[in-house]
């Protein structure tokens, strides 16, 4: 506990790398996670596979879960 999965455009080494340990960071500070605790999984999708392989199936399909949604906050999700 979290495991975080992100799916991505392509990205650079670096950032990829720079977005992964901030999140990482972010779970230790704010909810107090041990470091074994975590997950992080990082995939990237290119773009013309975006919305088959990511915004329908796993965004569209799961609104109630989505916390921020193209760059709006929902606090709670859903609605």
């Amino acid at each position: 506990m979290p495991y975080l999965s992100i799916k991505c455009y392509p990205r650079d080494e670096a950032a990829r790398r720079a977005a992964v340990e901030r999140l990482n960071q972010a779970l230790m500070e704010v909810w107090g996670c041990a470091p074994e605790d975590i997950t992080i999984s990082l995939e990237e999708v290119a773009p013309e596979d975006w919305d088959d392989r990511v915004e329908r199936p796993e965004i569209r399909a799961r609104l109630d879960t989505v916390w921020i949604l193209d760059g709006e906050k929902r606090y709670p999700p859903g609605k």
